[in-house]
Order: C-alpha cells, then structure tokens, then sequence
C-alpha cells in the first residue's frame, strides 16, 4: 500500500447515482489533498464522472465491480456478492491496501459484511454505530448505538462509552470528553439493571480520558451539555429518527406559516438570514458519515440520499478517523478498562 492514506470508495452505494459520489469524493479531495482513494464499481461510469473531476481522477485508482449490493438485498444475500463494489471497497480495507471504507449503501448489509471481514477489536464485544448530532452547544453530540445492537448489557455499554469518547477527542479536539447514558431520568436509581451496572462502572474509571456525568434524557441530546451518549440501538435508533422527523416536521411548520400570507412572505424576508442559518444547522448533509465503530478498521456510512456535500462530509470522518488512528486510541483504552476491572477497584467483573 502507498505510503499516503488511501480510502476505499463503494461508489455504486448512493442513491444520487456514481456523478454525485464522484462530485462528493472530489470535494473532499480538495479538503484532504495527501489523500489516495480506490474507486470500486461500474467503470465505465466512474471514469466517465471523473471527467469533471481531474484533482480526483489524478489521486484514484478504479477498479471495476461486477455486482452492486441492492437496498432491498438482506446481510445473508448481500455478503455472498463477494464481486459487488461495497464488498471489494470492505476487503481492501481488511487486506490493507485501503485505511478505510465509505459506503452509501444498504446499511445493513454493510454492518454485516464490516463485521465479517474486519471482526471486533480486542476487548471489544460488538460494533457500534456512531453519528455526530447538532447540539445548541459548541461542538456535535456523539451518539451511539443507533441500531447495530438491538440489545446490549452494561458490558457493552461500557465499551460503547470508551468508543464513543475516542470518537470524540478526534472529532471535537478534546482531552476528556463528556459522556453520559440515556436513561428515563437522571438520578442514580433510575434506569435497567445494564445501565446502572455500566453508571458503577464509569464512575470507577477515572483513568480513562473520559468525563462520565451520569445520565441524561432524551430532551436533552441536542442541548449541548453533553460531548457523547450512550445507549443500547435500539433506544438509539428511535432517538435518531425521533429528532430527524422533528426536525422536518419543524421545517414543514415554518414553510407552511411564511407562505400563507402577504404579511408572513414580509415577515420570512425579515427573518432570512435566521431561516438560513436554521437550515444549515438542520442540514443532514452537514452532518454526515455514521461510523462503525469496534472494528479492526475503519468503515463508514453516508445517508443513501446525500448530496455531493454530504458525500464529501462523510470522507471527511473517514479521513479524520484513520489520520487520528482511532483504532490505536480505542485499543489502549479498552486495555485501561481491562485493568481496572481485574483490580480490586471494583467489586464485580463486567458480565
């Protein structure tokens, strides 16, 4: 592998189609100009939309792929398409000729085939799927699992809290990011037997770079006052489609009532510059690239509908990630919390 950072591309995974993947990569080619990617798909219409794209076409290798993994497609049917592009983008990545993988593919399948190829780190029980959510506060929120694990005991809510707050030293450029579990409510009784267990277990941990500041409510994840959430996917997933719908129901609201009359088409130009800087911070493109976090590599995954700056958004957390070592960071710390729990500090091994 060249010495330069290279990123595998599944560029047949998008719903927009090859050009926008392409005009996505190549906006963030622009971003990151050390970086090398593999292109893998349809050939012929990846080097026809490099046309428009010499900085890219000059950083790329192509490499064609026979199949394509179909949204409709189930894990057990999508992993057998060993010549489809999202699979060839997750073996180079296990080989080593790729640091990473960005897919705006099935996502299912993709976990599926991540977790076969690359398998979990050491001290690591499962992956997690990860998001950077706005927040009022300065920096995103990270939240994670958003639906890789429907069900999780303190274990591995544990391991998500270190995953999530080496994601988050990168992401935001903290030393000890600030993390909390969802729960029903913020006192110390509340909650499942897991998420007390995992609550005992992070108070324990003052070695690792970490802040653990007890629980927090789902009103409460776009506040700002919180750097990384944890919570078992399937709490994590309602939460993430909660505050997406949210937030198109809230768009929707505002659209309606600035058309509806003379006097509100008045008042929504008064109000632009403010409309303006809503969408933005509302924009989902502005935030994506989910991350498999837990694996022996680097793997991404784009909205299927994101546009060319969405693309680039989510090769942006793929490059950031594997420049910043991730898996490096989340190793020491997972062996930071193997000690602890071996020591006398706790009563009770996690189980």
């Amino acid at each position: 592998m060249s010495s330069q950072p290279r990123i595998a591309i599944d560029a047949m995974g998008g719903d927009e189609g090859v050009r926008v993947m392409m005009a996505g990569v190549a906006l963030a080619r622009h971003r990151h100009d050390g970086l090398r990617f593999t292109l893998f798909g349809d050939e012929t219409r990846i080097k026809a939309a490099l046309d428009n794209h010499p900085n890219l076409r000059a950083a790329s290798d192509v490499v064609h792929a026979d199949t394509v993994v179909d949204g409709a497609d189930k894990p057990s049917v999508a992993i057998r398409k060993k010549s489809s592009s999202m699979s060839m983008a997750i073996a180079a990545v296990k080989s080593g000729d790729a640091g990473a993988a960005v897919s705006a593919g099935n996502t299912g399948a993709l976990m599926a085939m991540a977790k076969l190829a690359l398998r979990t780190m050491p001290g690591i029980d499962r992956p997690a799927l990860s998001a950077l959510l706005p927040t009022r506060g300065d920096n995103d929120v990270v939240m994670l699992d958003l639906g890789a694990n429907t069900e999780c005991d303190a274990r591995n809510l544990v391991q998500f809290a270190v995953m999530g707050a080496a994601y988050a030293r990168i992401a935001f450029d903290l030393e000890r990011p600030r993390v909390r579990l969802l729960n029903i409510g913020t006192e110390e009784l509340k909650g499942t037997d897991e998420i007390r267990d995992a609550a005992a277990i992070l108070r324990a941990a003052d070695v690792l770079p970490m802040s653990f500041d007890g629980f927090t409510e789902g009103d409460k994840i776009s506040r700002g006052d919180t750097d990384v959430i944890v919570c078992d996917g399937f709490s994590g997933n309602v939460a993430l489609k909660t505050i997406e719908g949210t937030a198109r129901f809230v768009t929707d609201v505002l659209r309606n009532a600035f058309t509806s009359s003379i006097r509100s088409k008045i008042g929504f130009l008064i109000s632009k510059p403010a409309m303006h800087l809503l969408k933005h911070h509302l924009d989902p493109n502005n935030h994506n690239g989910a991350v498999f976090l837990g694996l022996n590599g680097v793997v991404v995954k784009s909205h299927g509908s994101a546009d060319a700056k969405g693309i680039a958004n989510a090769v942006h957390v793929a490059a950031r990630l594997l420049e910043e070592d991730i898996t490096r960071r989340i190793a020491a710390d997972m062996a930071a919390v193997q000690a602890l729990i071996a020591s006398s500090k706790l009563e009770q091994p996690v189980k």
